[in-house]
């Protein structure tokens, strides 16, 4: 899929001032470009697409994700879900995609991953399972509930969330399924923002199917441009929306 190109971080297209400023602008200007246009390979895919991006609300700045990466992008995703029939077409062609890899069962990460993991389910008639959000403050893990490890023990699984951008929800829940017995069968996603869900399939040898993708940059703290011009950190509501 041929993906919108968004300018390097250290460009910040003739905005003048303080750092700040200049890299408030260019965060503006990024997600502007980013959201503000995205190409397919087929007509289909671009309706697909589109029909996404206007479900989604985006949020510009300065973010800590899950990961402990930082982000100048967060979309607020509990929306999505508010009327799953306004789903239907893409849960549709997403499961389609994932149907090729001959997928036994389909699991996602609490929250949104698991909501989308049960509606693909659905539509395929086949197994659903979930992975709980375990949270201390050294760390975040993914774990597959008890009562559901025995069922995807032996069952090729596709890990699903609603949009992967760093990935360590999903890389979690896979390793946790692989725990379990399962076989990972695939990684699915109906966004992927930049190029760590790739770069996890590649890794993993698993297919990766999306029904869109946008360019955004992360960065480790030490190398964040934003934390170098001091914009401080924003704070979306816990769970609202991209968490890494």
């Amino acid at each position: 899929m041929r993906v919108l190109r968004c300018s390097p971080p250290h460009e910040t297209h003739g905005f003048r001032g303080d750092p700040e400023s200049a890299a408030r602008a260019h965060s503006d200007h990024l997600a502007t470009r980013c959201l503000g246009r995205v190409s397919g390979r087929t007509s289909r895919v671009a309706s697909s697409q589109e029909e996404l991006l206007g479900l989604l609300s985006a949020r510009k700045g300065h973010f800590l994700l899950e990961s402990g990466q930082h982000g100048d992008l967060w979309l607020a995703l509990d929306p999505l879900f508010l009327r799953p029939r306004r789903l239907g077409p893409l849960v549709g062609d997403l499961a389609r995609r994932l149907s090729r890899h001959g997928v036994e069962g389909v699991c996602g990460p609490l929250v949104g991953g698991a909501f989308l993991a049960e509606l693909i389910a659905a539509d395929l008639d086949v197994e659903f399972s979930y992975a709980e959000r375990l949270a201390t403050p050294q760390r975040v893990d993914y774990r597959i509930p008890n009562a559901l490890r025995g069922s995807v023990r032996g069952r090729r699984v596709a890990i699903v969330d609603d949009v992967i951008y760093a990935g360590s929800a999903v890389l979690k829940t896979l390793t946790d399924l692989r725990d379990c017995g399962a076989v990972p069968a695939g990684v699915g996603a109906l966004l992927v923002l930049g190029s760590a869900a790739q770069r996890l399939a590649a890794d993993e040898a698993l297919p990766l199917e999306r029904l869109a993708s946008l360019t955004s940059d992360l960065w480790a703290p030490e190398v964040c441009p934003l934390c170098a011009a001091q914009v401080p950190l924003d704070h979306p509501a816990a769970g609202a929306g991209t968490n890494g």
